[in-house]
């Protein structure tokens, strides 16, 4: 077992798996001899990602198919997961189809990505972080965008998801962090998706040169996990982000409130 299997083993569980950085987490995983839950909605790639992974590494993994912006996916990830020990939590789905306008496109649209983006994410940290809380080891990795530090008239909704991820994911950390819980979320830039290559061809536009891989995000996210709260993709630790803060900065600021509500709230 490695270092990194016996602090967030035995079982992972990954969203949005079945492509992108979800599929590059899920194989990362595997090589550090953790097996994994894959949920996602998408049955085939999913499927065929679990098969590859216990082909590839003889790791056992499971899949379940589930869309996340369903009233009832928090339930059903946790009757996937079963009894199963998770010891890390990571929260890959959220990108945003849409690049449009909030007035521009139907309230349900908006609706679907707040539940897909936040609220099953909401869920499913408060499930699986309490044992870990209690067994005193685990991680929750909260995959993020930069439209997490403002918002713009194309990701009114998109950005607003993102920054109560940037803020949940700060005041989380600060939480369980004496408990030797992990928590992360990974502020990533602009990275060669199957997702975002089907929006800039809807938008008739190229793929950028010099984008991140997949691959090295994902291996970074976990690489940093015990270095949270904030992690920006590009950036070394004090570096400003698009929010004019470094990461460096934000963890010293969560620190500090966290201090003055607890003599507010009492700890």
């Amino acid at each position: 077992m490695t270092e990194f299997a016996a602090r967030y083993g035995s079982w992972a569980v990954v969203t949005g798996a079945s492509e992108g950085t979800g599929r590059a987490f899920a194989r990362a995983l595997a090589a550090k001899g953790i097996a994994s839950i894959l949920v996602a909605r998408r049955e085939a790639p999913l499927a065929a990602l679990a098969d590859e992974i216990r082909a590839e590494f003889g790791i056992d993994c499971v899949h379940a198919t589930i869309d996340l912006a369903a009233p009832d996916a928090i339930d059903r990830i946790a009757e996937a997961t079963g009894d199963r020990e998770v010891g890390l939590f990571i929260s890959n789905a959220g990108a945003d189809p849409n690049g449009a306008r909030f007035l521009d496109r139907d309230i349900g649209v908006w609706l679907d990505l707040i539940r897909r983006n936040d609220l099953t994410m909401l869920g499913c940290v408060h499930h699986f972080a309490r044992p870990m809380r209690d067994r005193g080891r685990g991680g929750i990795l909260l995959v993020n965008s930069g439209a997490c530090y403002g918002g713009s008239r194309f990701m009114a909704a998109y950005s607003a998801s993102k920054a109560f991820t940037l803020t949940f994911a700060e005041g989380l950390w600060d939480e369980l962090r004496e408990h030797g819980v992990d928590v992360l979320t990974l502020v990533m830039g602009m990275t060669d998706t199957p997702a975002l290559r089907a929006l800039l061809g809807e938008k008739d536009l190229p793929v950028p040169d010099g984008i991140a891989r997949p691959e090295d995000v994902a291996a970074l996210g976990l690489e940093r996990l015990s270095h949270g709260p904030v992690l920006n993709w590009g950036l070394e630790d004090e570096a400003p982000a698009f929010g004019l803060t470094s990461a460096a900065d934000r963890r010293k600021r969560a620190i500090a409130i966290g201090a003055a509500s607890a003599r507010v709230f009492g700890d």
